[in-house]
């Protein structure tokens, strides 16, 4: 059993630790590789818009993972 909130805030702090927790961690390296190359593209300004965007969408996919994973085994 997975805990979606759990799941939503563990990729809060990190984005991609959701993931991982729900068993998904070749996505959850993805999601921090990509968290990385958004923080070097801070430098020219791009990656302040695209790493808020990678975090809300690596949040949103932990807590509906975990719930969908959930669901299919029958845990509420």
């Amino acid at each position: 059993m997975r805990r979606p909130i759990l799941a939503a805030i563990l990729s809060l702090f990190l984005s991609g630790l959701g993931q991982i927790y729900n068993g998904e961690v070749t996505k959850g390296v993805v999601f921090i590789v990509v968290q990385i190359i958004n923080a070097a593209l801070t430098t020219v300004l791009i990656g302040f818009v695209l790493m808020p965007i990678v975090g809300l969408w690596a949040t949103i996919d932990a807590y509906l993972v975990a719930k969908r994973n959930n669901a299919r085994t029958g845990i509420r």
